[in-house]
């Protein structure tokens, strides 16, 4: 407290003792003696005024930084940009002389679409990016619209020397004309109906040119994670064209199909007629086999036979036949005798009146 306080509290203090005296005790005396602080507050109002001075600077400067995980920060000092990142956690820079600017370096989305979905502005705190399709022309100059989606981060490392070179619009410096201009480079090749059918080809080309195109670049300002052809939007006529030849390699491969099935009926069919007449064949065969074996047979018997017929053996059965004969004649005296020519046995035949009872033994 000030030394005039001080005194005030003191004058008014003996004022008020000396009335009482001369009063004859009439009024009360007051002795007020002010705390130690403020006695010694005009001695340390000066450290007061430079620590409160100190917590304004502060709050109005903040010479301190906090960097997240997935950021870095660039120190610019007096407009020099320190090449080295700062990493994340706490850090102090010098106020009006140096600048932090945290950047972010977690993975970032451009999804190139049609323009119902459109939408410039980057969407704070997702990034994600949306622009307009990609517009261009194919190999006859017809007009074709691809829609891809490009993910990338920026590049810790050099971030610092990618922001002094682009500045913090870096990306639609960088990444947004790479884009574009592969895209066009490599779908313009094509014939628009063409692209459909040779896709993932495109998309291959489509990656792998704009990775090229952003490794090229000075300190490699951004890394290339992955890019998604999503759709190719063709002219409706087109799209007709397309639409009347795959129905029509439809119906070609429906004929296809049918006349195979009906080549495989046919091979069925004549392998089963195959199989029947070789069955055949092999029955007819093994027939024959038996009739001629049987034969080979029935004539070896007919050889043995004769072999084993002796003169002897002919007389004895002429005998036989002959008492036959005459046994036949006791009992029909009216039978007639018959001589076959050259034959060694006759024949009788038995000729009767009554026609019922005729008989006739050959031997």
């Amino acid at each position: 407290m000030p030394a005039d306080l001080n005194d005030y509290f003191k004058k008014r203090n003996n004022a008020n003792n000396g009335g009482g005296g001369s009063g004859g005790g009439g009024g009360p005396s007051f002795n007020f003696e002010p705390p130690t602080f403020f006695k010694d507050f005009g001695k340390k109002a000066g450290f007061f005024y430079v620590l409160i001075a100190l917590i304004v600077i502060i709050v109005i400067a903040k010479p301190f930084v906090i960097i997240n995980s997935g950021e870095v920060g660039i120190k610019a000092t007096a407009g020099k940009f320190d090449p080295i990142p700062m990493q994340p956690g706490f850090h102090l820079f010098v106020p009006f002389i140096q600048q932090v600017i945290v950047v972010d370096t977690k993975a970032r989305i451009i999804n190139y679409a049609s323009q119902e979905d459109v939408g410039e502005t980057l969407q704070r705190g997702s990034g994600i990016s949306r622009k307009a399709s990609i517009s261009i022309l194919d190999a006859r100059g017809l007009p074709v619209s691809i829609d891809i989606t490009v993910q990338y981060r920026l590049n810790p490392a050099n971030a610092p020397q990618t922001i002094a070179a682009w500045g913090l619009s870096w990306e639609d410096k960088i990444i947004n004309p790479v884009a574009r201009e592969v895209v066009r480079s490599v779908a313009g090749k094509y014939a628009a109906e063409e692209l459909p059918m040779n896709r993932n080809e495109i998309a291959t080309l489509i990656e792998e040119g704009i990775r090229i195109r952003m490794e090229s670049q000075p300190n490699m300002p951004a890394d290339l994670l992955s890019v998604q052809l999503r759709e190719i939007i063709l002219p409706a006529k087109i799209k007709e064209q397309i639409e009347r030849v795959q129905v029509a390699r439809q119906e070609v491969e429906r004929t296809r199909y049918e006349v195979e099935r009906a080549n495989q009926e046919a091979l069925k069919r004549a392998a089963l007629a195959e199989g029947t007449a070789q069955a055949r064949i092999i029955e007819a065969r093994g027939n024959s086999d038996a009739i001629k074996i049987e034969a080979d047979a029935n004539a070896y018997a007919n050889i043995e036979i004769s072999k084993s017929l002796t003169p002897r053996l002919l007389e004895l059965r002429q005998i036989e036949v002959q008492g036959k004969f005459n046994d036949a004649l006791r009992e029909n005296t009216d039978a007639k005798l018959f001589l076959t020519p050259g034959g060694a046995v006759p024949n009788i035949w038995v000729d009767s009146k009554d026609t019922q009872k005729s008989t006739s033994v050959s031997q």
